[in-house]
């Protein structure tokens, strides 16, 4: 039952952070399995939503380590490896659009940026709530949320707009 009531949650939350997903479909099934294991650890202070997703946080943050350490391999076999001069695949230059392309607003943020981003506007949780999810101090939360917006609005030419 909890896994269909926040599956679909824990899956976009993952894929706006890996924005692969594939690795984000893995990475939610392992966040299940480890919140299963951990069940018994959930206090019921705060909401379980929180809890969950500060799993599925720190099953991305092993994931990237993990990643960083087979692209270094990887890069390493290359060098040893290379008779080609090949450069590296780039990505398509984006397209102007009326419409949001989410996407590509949060590509030019950095990672701590786009995961306050994420958890604030796209599943509403309160600054507290972000730091309980990430383990980021309380300032810290709030400095990305502000960066992260003011870098949106200055790469992609937005006007800020009052949500008081």
């Amino acid at each position: 039952m909890l896994v269909t009531r926040h599956q679909a949650k824990v899956r976009g939350y993952l894929r706006q952070l890996s924005r692969n997903p594939a690795t984000a479909d893995d990475l939610a099934q392992e966040t299940f399995i480890r919140a299963w294991d951990k069940l018994a650890s959930f206090s019921g202070k705060g909401r379980f939503l929180s809890w969950l997703l500060a799993i599925a946080h720190k099953q991305f943050l092993q994931s990237v380590r993990k990643s960083k350490r087979d692209q270094r391999l990887l890069e390493g076999l290359e060098n040893e490896s290379s008779v080609h001069g090949d450069e590296p695949g780039t990505r398509p230059a984006a397209t102007d659009s009326d419409q949001v392309d989410l996407p590509r607003l949060l590509s030019v943020l950095s990672e701590p940026e786009r995961t306050a981003l994420v958890l604030a506007y796209g599943y509403g949780l309160s600054h507290g709530e972000i730091v309980e999810v990430t383990g980021m101090a309380l300032g810290t939360v709030k400095s990305h949320v502000h960066r992260g917006k003011e870098r949106i609005r200055q790469r992609f030419d937005l006007e800020q707009t009052d949500h008081a």
